[in-house]
């Protein structure tokens, strides 16, 4: 017997949690001490575990493969070298027909009553190929199989040892959505593997609000002619958006012919599923190439040192099986799978076993065929049971295959450039898009959007951000309709009768033509006159609206109003004019009988606070007089000393003020009570005359109840809005031109016209532009969203419009536009309804302040000079005390000593000093400040 031992000096790639830990031998040594008979086995031939292997032996993926695998067979048993099973292994070529690989698979399991089979490459011989299996209760294993049609509800014995292709959907749309794109076309290729993903890749588009307008399926033998038709198709169209999901082989004719028809360049965006970015290693340098700027998702391998190892001993292998091979060819994710999948297939195999039972045939054999003839294996679902339970950490990461399909873990993002690629993020379930991946996880840098992904190389080496859409070189200009108003203010339409060529001028035209100035790239466009002859229509704005959704115009301009049942089958923009309805309606003069009218031109704050000043400074003036000695305000408190107050507040005379700063306080209170008197004058005369001007009609209800006629503009909503209101079609009535409108509304309901006209608000402004006397708006009554411009669904338009058109509104050019259109013929301005307003205490309060200030410090002032003075007074005082004392000093002394005497005349020289100074005394006077 033969043992297979490993090559010296060689480091296998062992999956974690296969080693041979000390423990593990020790226990292997007790049970050969028990039982010989496994010593026994360790030195016999080990069972052959026969496998069938089914590839495209001829393709890329296909030569990859058996490398892998057959690297996998010598690794997985140079380290188990006592297994009693191995993998015996009969590869077969199915050449890409689905056929020939059922047949090879039938002949397989005829021959070598197979264990298991590993393959098919292809989805569509995954099917024909699991059926078999599920007949004889083989397991097959796939690597390479991605379609979602694959499922274990139909195929119990069909086993994926890779991710299902809807599994990249939700990063596809992620991605998508992150740079901002709306729109995108679908490049697929006419088979089972390209079909497949399409339910749930449009669906997860949807989700992330991405329309698909147009599916270029490619069918799998096309030539060079057909793709390049296919290409000049997709020229035509607006979308600039690709997402590719093609084979390898498909993947370069598709993008090889982009490059020569100019799709390549900047602007363009192309985004491959992880069939072709997983191998985009393996691609011929020339055909990486003219995929500069390409995004693509890939499996992400985590790396680690026997990764190394590995790929240095399957490189070396892989030239040895083809020595005529170029030498670029690299190991890819499906190298590595094929790997850990046979680790996985020989660790169930040697838990299983071989059976000792019969194999059983599903039928009679009598006059069998030869699927007749096939038997079921007996160890089948044993084998798969014990190939979705085995788990493990293999070359290519997380093997597990619970589910019997691996597990969605993390997905990584690179963009094409040169002959290689670099790296711009990854995704996960849990974390969405990032840049870069840490041990613990993905790192996040916030929400979803391009700031958390690397800068990329887009196609024609440019670093802007394709925009997603372009209007088409070969395509026609943009089609502009048009429809004339019944103001022309808004829109009016000229056909030139020689050259045939439509012109429109107005305020909606204006507004549009600005939109187009303000958009970040050029576009030619031309008007279209909504014809109703050539419509066969009504004539009406659903009529003109309906021709976006028919797809004669590109977009409509005009005084369109947003409306609910419009939006169905055409979008918007944002409005450009002000939103709601009104009314206009003649206005009445008013009596006023309010008595206490003279009140309103001051707020109530205003009245307060002018009698308290008014009182204050009255008080303060009469308080200064007071403390200089005034003769008019000495005298007890009595009514008189309050009416004198009273006259200080309001009169100035110098013969009644005789202090200085008396004239200071009431100067400047004079002047605040100046202007405000002033004030009061003004908003006084302006309210008597303006609230003598009031609507006749303030409500729109109130017309209904009365059963008053109401007025609205033929053709537009407004006649639903009033039916829904409540009015009866009776008291309506329809008007075409603003003439129309300001003779009805003149002669009033009385006279058998209208009471009121209902109306939107932007043609109210224009009407009261020209009919501002005699009439006023009163609303909005009714809520809408305004005028607007129509698109079709989904255009890639409406997002640059509505910016543009948000960045003329937010400046003076809207009013510009306005004034020219709207206003050029206005000389008054519309009536108010009501005042100014009455004045408040805090519009005056820089004038109280001011006269509070002076008077308050002026008081001040004064108080301290009085409170001076009486010091003065108390001084002068104490010393006339002194004197006095000292004659009385002098007088009784007379007889003493000498030395006394001469103490006496020091005192008396003092006291004589003393009287000096008291008759130098400037006595006071009640006129010295």
């Amino acid at each position: 017997m033969q043992c297979i031992s490993a090559p010296k000096n060689l480091k296998l790639a062992v999956p974690h949690g296969m080693e041979r830990t000390p423990r593990a031998i020790l226990f292997l040594l007790l049970l050969l001490l028990v039982d010989p008979g496994v010593a026994q086995n360790t030195t016999g031939k080990a069972d052959e575990f026969h496998v069938g292997v089914i590839l495209n032996l001829g393709s890329l993926v296909g030569k990859v493969a058996r490398t892998s695998i057959s690297l996998a067979v010598q690794d997985f048993y140079a380290v188990h070298q006592n297994y009693s099973t191995k993998l015996t292994l009969h590869f077969r070529d199915s050449m890409a027909s689905d056929v020939k690989a059922a047949s090879a698979a039938i002949e397989l399991l005829d021959n070598y009553k197979l264990q298991a089979i590993i393959g098919p490459q292809k989805s569509s011989e995954a099917v024909f190929i699991s059926k078999i299996g599920n007949i004889t209760q083989v397991p097959t294993v796939s690597f390479t199989a991605t379609s979602p049609s694959l499922t274990s509800d139909t195929m119990p014995y069909f086993v994926r040892a890779t991710l299902n292709d809807s599994a990249q959907v939700n990063s596809i749309a992620s991605l998508v959505k992150a740079y901002g794109w709306r729109e995108v076309v679908l490049v697929y290729e006419n088979t089972d593997y390209g079909r497949g993903i399409l339910p749930y890749l449009i669906s997860a588009l949807q989700e992330s609000d991405v329309h698909v307008p147009y599916q270029s399926v490619i069918p799998p033998s096309a030539t060079s002619e057909i793709m390049m038709q296919e290409l000049y198709k997709l020229m035509t169209m607006q979308t600039r958006v690709f997402i590719v999901h093609m084979s390898s082989t498909m993947t370069s004719l598709l993008f090889t012919k982009a490059k020569e028809a100019g799709m390549m360049d900047k602007g363009f965006a192309w985004i491959t599923t992880n069939g072709v970015a997983n191998i985009i290693d393996s691609l011929n340098p020339s055909v990486t190439e003219v995929m500069n700027g390409v995004l693509g998702l890939r499996y992400h391998v985590p790396k680690s040192k026997e990764l190394d190892s590995f790929s240095i001993r399957w490189n070396r292998m892989y030239q040895q099986d083809n020595p005529d091979e170029s030498p670029f060819n690299k190991l890819s994710i499906v190298g590595l799978r094929a790997y850990d999948t046979i680790w996985a297939l020989a660790q169930a195999a040697e838990k299983v076993g071989i059976s000792s039972a019969p194999n059983k045939q599903p039928w009679s054999i009598k006059n069998s065929t030869c699927l007749e003839s096939m038997v079921i294996s007996p160890n089948g679902p044993k084998l798969l049971a014990a190939i979705v339970q085995n788990k493990f950490r293999g070359i290519s990461g997380d093997f597990d295959l619970t589910d019997k399909q691996l597990k969605v873990s993390v997905f990584q993002i690179i963009n094409v450039v040169g002959r290689g690629w670099r790296e711009i993020g990854f995704w996960s379930v849990k974390s969405g898009l990032s840049r870069q991946l840490n041990q613990n996880g993905l790192k996040t840098t916030g929400s979803a959007s391009m700031l958390d992904l690397n800068p990329v190389i887009w196609p024609g080496e440019s670093t802007e951000i394709p925009r997603g859409w372009e209007i088409p070189i070969s395509g026609k200009k943009l089609r502009v309709g048009v429809h004339t108003s019944n103001c022309p203010e808004f829109i009016k339409t000229f056909r030139d009768p020689v050259t045939n060529v439509t012109s429109a001028s107005g305020l909606s035209v204006d507004i549009f033509e600005e939109a187009i100035k303000r958009l970040p790239f050029a576009l030619t466009y031309e008007y279209l006159a909504f014809d109703t002859a050539d419509t066969a229509t009504t004539g009406s704005y659903n009529d003109f609206i309906y021709q976006v959704y028919l797809q004669k115009y590109d977009i409509a301009v005009g005084d369109i109003t947003v409306r609910y049942n419009r939006s169905l089958y055409v979008d918007f923009t944002v409005p450009y004019t002000e939103s709601g309805v009104g009314m206009i309606v003649p206005v009445k003069e008013n009596m006023i009988k309010n008595m206490w009218i003279f009140l309103k031109p001051l707020s109530t704050g205003m009245w307060f606070g002018s009698i308290i000043f008014f009182i204050y400074t009255g008080v303060v003036a009469w308080l200064l007089e007071y403390l200089n000695g005034n003769q008019h305000v000495h005298g007890p408190f009595s009514l008189k000393q309050v009416g004198i107050t009273m006259f200080f507040s309001i009169f100035e005379e110098k013969e009644k003020l005789e202090r200085f700063l008396s004239r200071i306080v009431l100067l400047v209170w004079m002047f605040v009570f100046l202007v405000l008197t002033s004030s009061y004058t003004a908003s006084f005369a302006s309210m008597l005359t303006v609230q003598q001007l009031s609507p006749t009609v303030t409500d729109v209800h109130e017309l209904q109840r009365k059963g008053e006629y109401v007025g609205f503009h033929r053709g537009s909503y407004i006649e639903g809005l009033l039916v829904d209101i409540g009015f009866e079609k009776s008291k309506m009535r329809p008007y075409e031109t603003q003439e129309d409108f300001a003779a009805a509304l003149s002669k009033g309901s009385k006279d058998g016209d209208i009471a009121a006209l209902v109306h939107e608000i932007p043609y109210i402004k224009l009407f009261l532009a020209k009919y501002s006397k005699g009439y006023t708006m009163v609303g909005p009554i009714y809520k809408s969203a305004g005028f607007a411009f129509a698109l079709p669904k989904q255009s890639p338009l409406r997002a640059e419009m509505s910016r543009a058109i948000l960045n003329i509104t937010g400046e003076d050019s809207i009013n510009e536009i306005e004034k020219k259109w709207i206003y050029q013929n206005s000389h008054q301005h519309e009536d108010k309804i009501d005042g100014s307003g009455a004045i408040t205490f805090e519009s005056f309060g820089g004038l109280f302040l001011l006269t509070g200030i002076v008077t308050t410090c002026s008081l001040a002032v004064a108080m301290l000079m009085n409170l001076y003075k009486k010091y003065q007074e108390n001084a002068w005082s104490k010393e006339d005390d002194q004197n006095e004392c000292g004659h009385r000093q002098q007088g009784a002394n007379g007889d003493s000593q000498e030395e006394q005497g001469d103490q006496n005349s020091n005192e008396h020289g003092n006291c004589s000093d003393i009287e000096k100074q008291t008759t130098l005394k400037v006595p006071l006077s009640s006129n010295t400040e």
